[in-house]
């Protein structure tokens, strides 16, 4: 009996200690598999850490109060501010701060979409009395001319110019900069601000497709040599910018008049002004004044610049009300002669930009300027109070008008363009 109960003591030492055993392995399994949990845990966490911080196509930007990553839609547009900028791609945080500029392509052409007018006709050049394509083929541009930019700045603008495209057939904006009348270039305007409205209307016409003059619109300062020193310097920094677009277009002196005389100020000046130009872009096209506010071509294709200045036009303009078969006349002879003649501003009132509308001398000079495939430029992107503004005076709109919207003048030149 005593070995008996000797054997069960002994048997249920061996099975509590197996018990024991068997809940040490247990533990031991319990925490091997804790622990490797939480090294999981920690890979897990580092990768999601990094994985936020890889952004491909987006900025990062970091609340420094909550230290909280929050990550935005990368902007499409261009900058016009010339602070550094933060840009993220695949981990790696690169500040830049290289100065931004609002610049296309290295060739105007590469922004032009399918069915623009770049891509229609892409890089200009003048052959013989026309303005032309690259395979020499004759373009004839249909455009509309700002007022100044010093008073109506609104319209300088990526909307605005598309309307004008879309909706009216225009291929060419004129960008016109007055030199002398009130905060004129000249004449007390900023001239940084000034410089920097026209290239945002470089840069709209270029992303539009479309072509663009720049426009040293003189007037009250009569003779171009009045200011030469600084249209030079401005045409130096404008053909520099923009030596290699395809689309910018020249024009060095709007109005010469008070007498001025063709041989001894206009040309020389043109001369001098077109070689800093050409410094820096030998192909563009440029546009040259004529005498009595660009009327007296004829005498121009006398003597025209020597052929080393490449790619000139001249510029005729003309009201249709105040300017009639006379000035016709003169245009005619010119061209017989051989001057490329452009019509860089025309308006269907007279000349001061009010009286009356004369449409049946305007039609009558269209149908002149389509015979000769001369390019025309109508004036103006406006609501001035004023027969020759595009829109009438009541409207406050800078893009997308009802005909109902528009001046009388404006409706004409919206049907004879399209």
């Amino acid at each position: 009996m005593k070995e008996k109960l000797d054997f069960i003591k002994e048997k249920k030492w061996i099975i509590a200690a197996s018990i024991e055993a068997a809940v040490i392995v247990i533990l031991v399994i319990l925490l091997a598999v804790s622990c490797g949990k939480g090294k999981d845990d920690v890979d897990n966490e580092s990768k999601r850490n990094t994985s936020e911080t890889t952004i491909d196509d987006e900025t990062t930007t970091v609340d420094e109060s909550t230290q909280d990553v929050t990550t935005q839609p990368e902007s499409t547009q261009e900058p016009t501010t010339q602070e550094p900028t933060t840009t993220v791609e695949k981990s790696t945080v690169e500040v830049s701060t290289q100065e931004q500029t609002t610049q296309a392509p290295t060739s105007a052409n590469n922004n032009a979409a399918s069915g623009t007018p770049m891509s229609k006709y892409g890089t200009l050049k003048v052959t013989g009395t026309h303005l032309t394509n690259s395979a020499g083929q004759t373009v004839q541009l249909k455009g509309v001319s700002t007022h100044g930019i010093n008073w109506f700045p609104e319209y300088v603008s990526k909307e605005t110019f598309k309307t004008f495209r879309d909706e009216w057939g225009v291929e060419v904006v004129r960008l016109a900069m007055y030199t002398s009348e009130y905060n004129g270039y000249c004449s007390g305007g900023n001239k940084d601000e000034l410089k920097q409205l026209v290239c945002k209307g470089v840069d709209y016409a270029t992303e539009l497709g479309m072509y663009v003059i720049i426009d040293w619109h003189i007037l009250n300062d009569a003779n171009p040599q009045q200011n030469k020193e600084e249209a030079k310097a401005f045409f130096t920094y404008m053909s520099s910018k923009y030596a290699s677009y395809t689309n910018v277009i020249y024009e060095i002196c709007n109005e010469p008049n008070g007498g001025c005389s063709w041989e001894w100020d206009i040309k020389p000046y043109a001369q001098e002004v077109i070689s800093v130009i050409r410094a820096n872009d030998k192909d563009a096209v440029i546009i040259v004044g004529t005498p009595t506010w660009s009327q007296d071509v004829d005498v121009v294709a006398k003597s025209p610049l020597p052929s080393s200045c490449g790619n000139v036009m001249y510029a005729l303009h003309y009201y249709a009300a105040t300017h009639k078969e006379n000035l016709q006349e003169k245009m005619i002879t010119a061209i017989n002669s051989g001057l490329p003649i452009i019509v860089s501003e025309f308006g269907i009132c007279d000349a001061s930009g009010n009286g009356w509308n004369d449409t049946d001398s305007a039609n009558k000079w269209m149908q002149l300027l389509n015979k000769y495939d001369i390019s025309f430029v109508a004036w103006n992107i406006s609501n001035k109070d004023e027969k020759a503004a595009l829109i009438s005076s009541w409207i406050n709109k800078t893009s997308g008008w009802d005909d109902n919207e528009l001046s009388e003048s404006g409706r004409w030149f919206k049907y004879i363009s399209k």
